[in-house]
């Protein structure tokens, strides 16, 4: 494991013309979220510190080992359809590209830091939900998030920003209203369950793209839970499962 003082020389390092440059392309809005601080985590899910965004998702970073906790979220209306949103254009890692409900961080603050019964996990996911979505926070009682297991995996998405989380999987069923953010959310969806086996084999052919973690989590628990969605009680575990 890197230290801290190691890890601030390796900033230096990256914090060069090259990765300058590319943040001047960026959209502004998306750029200005790069300054917040993720929580940086070892392989066990302890926290270590912290990092902005920006420096978290540098693929020279992630190589080196550096890892951030993050949030899935799977929202299911009450027919049991699962709603699934397709990335903005102006994302800076895996644009267009569909995914779950919501996938962000936990920032680096004491609310979100909060460990007892995953309480800063679900109350980052609220507050993503409600920005992403529009999905209000009184639609979505803390006590009805539940978080199933973690996942730890690793994806690039171009030559130089990429993902390397530990993530909570967290589930919910509520029909809810929603009032997409267009810098988030180019658009929504709900689907059943052999709706996304056809975006899983379109994905397969290329005629759709899937994130990585979406792709991943689908292919290796997403049914059984769907199939279990009124006792998930059965699939909740503390492991930290290993995609990669």
């Amino acid at each position: 494991m890197l230290t801290a003082c190691c890890w601030r020389q390796l900033r230096v390092v990256l914090s060069g013309s090259s990765s300058l440059a590319t943040i001047a392309r960026m959209d502004s809005t998306q750029e200005k979220y790069l300054q917040e601080r993720c929580i940086l985590v070892d392989e066990s899910d302890r926290v270590v510190g912290s990092e902005t965004k920006r420096t978290c998702h540098l693929n020279a970073n992630i190589e080196a080992g550096m890892l951030h906790r993050a949030f899935s979220v799977f929202l299911f209306n009450t027919k049991g359809e699962l709603l699934l949103q397709k990335r903005s254009k102006a994302k800076i890692t895996f644009p267009l590209q569909w995914t779950n409900t919501c996938c962000s961080h936990p920032l680096y603050f004491a609310e979100e830091l909060e460990e007892k019964d995953n309480m800063g996990v679900r109350k980052a996911v609220r507050r993503k939900l409600n920005h992403e979505l529009g999905i209000s926070s009184e639609q979505v009682p803390l006590e009805d998030l539940n978080v199933l297991t973690k996942i730890h995996y690793k994806a690039p998405s171009d030559g130089q920003w990429g993902e390397h989380e530990v993530d909570y999987m967290v589930f919910i069923q509520k029909d809810v209203t929603l009032n997409l953010n267009d810098n988030e959310v180019a658009e929504c969806r709900y689907v059943d369950q052999q709706q996304l086996r056809e975006m899983v084999e379109l994905d397969k052919t290329n005629k759709i793209t899937l994130t990585p973690w979406f792709r991943l989590i689908t292919n290796s628990f997403l049914f059984k839970w769907w199939d279990s969605l009124q006792d998930l009680s059965v699939h909740k575990d503390t492991k930290i499962h290993k995609l990669f």
